[in-house]
């Protein structure tokens, strides 16, 4: 039977021991998408909107990896990660922009939920840039679409 990991005998929320773990390499990419409405997919040209606060796209990406290396100080639990690398990628895709995040390290614990801190972020980062032009986005499928390393690898 299953339990959650992060709860003590007594029921007691705790952070999970990782001393005796050995130390190996861990991925996780996870992947959020952001509907736009007509009025701002008219604004991005080549790629990108350049908006009064700078371009739209590579400002999320900015975002999306202070937020990863962050993710231990917004979620309690979360050990702190030293974060080996991080790759994210923006594309327009008929009325979403998909956000792909991968974050890598080589430790004693998992990067998902890093992966999907950064994936959430940047998306967020994107409404707040564009909602000027309405409030009309919606932050859609964030989800966890691989990871390596650690007793499991998962692959959606």
């Amino acid at each position: 039977m299953k339990e959650f990991t992060h709860i003590d005998k007594k029921n007691n929320p705790c952070m999970v021991d990782i001393s005796n773990k050995n130390e190996t390499f861990r991925s996780a990419v996870a992947v959020s998408e952001i509907w736009l409405p007509e009025v701002v997919r008219k604004q991005f040209k080549e790629g990108d909107i350049q908006s009064k606060k700078g371009p739209v796209f590579t400002t999320a990406i900015i975002a999306g990896t202070m937020a990863l290396k962050q993710t231990s100080s917004l979620i309690p639990f979360c050990h702190q990660l030293n974060i080996e690398g991080s790759k994210i990628e923006i594309d327009l895709k008929n009325e979403h922009a998909v956000i792909r995040c991968e974050v890598r390290t080589f430790g004693k614990t998992g990067v998902e939920m890093e992966a999907l801190t950064g994936a959430q972020i940047a998306a967020l980062t994107i409404y707040d840039m564009c909602k000027a032009f309405g409030h009309e986005m919606k932050i859609e499928n964030c989800q966890l679409i691989e990871k390596l390393g650690g007793k499991s690898d998962f692959k959606n």
